[in-house]
């Protein structure tokens, strides 16, 4: 199973909504479900989805140096996609991960759907807590 907070969620189908005939394709970063401020029920070492990372940040540095600066190190096991011509599956021209989250028109609740690398659906979970909140340091 793969999980995800709603707040997530919710901002991934509005994204996938707004860009809409065009794909959206974003990295996903977990935080630990023990860092969570209210008891989610989960075991604290379970990954739950949080935040999102654009494709292309850091994009440069990448080109030449083969380095990802986009995604934080130790994050990025995950996908989301929108599929605006209805696919709610993985097809050969994704881009991959460990794990996918697919979503079609009318980008909601019912059009989304978790996939592992190779294409088999997994189980999506959506929790409703928020993540612990995060600061620059001074």
């Amino acid at each position: 199973m793969i999980h995800v907070t709603r707040d997530l969620l919710t901002v991934l189908l509005e994204r996938a909504a707004e860009r809409d005939p065009e794909e959206t394709n974003l990295r996903l970063s977990a935080t630990p479900a023990g860092d969570f401020e209210t008891d989610t029920g989960l075991d604290p070492a379970t990954p739950v989805l949080t935040h999102f990372t654009p494709t292309g940040v850091g994009g440069s540095v990448n080109a030449v140096f083969g380095v990802d600066l986009g995604t934080p190190a130790g994050h990025g096991g995950a996908r989301f996609l929108s599929h605006p011509d209805g696919f709610l599956g993985v097809s050969k021209t994704d881009d991959l991960a460990a794990v996918v989250i697919v979503a079609v028109p009318p980008y909601d609740d019912e059009s989304v759907a978790a996939f592992d690398r190779g294409g088999d659906g997994v189980e999506l979970g959506v929790v409703d807590a928020a993540p612990p909140e995060e600061s620059l340091p001074e």
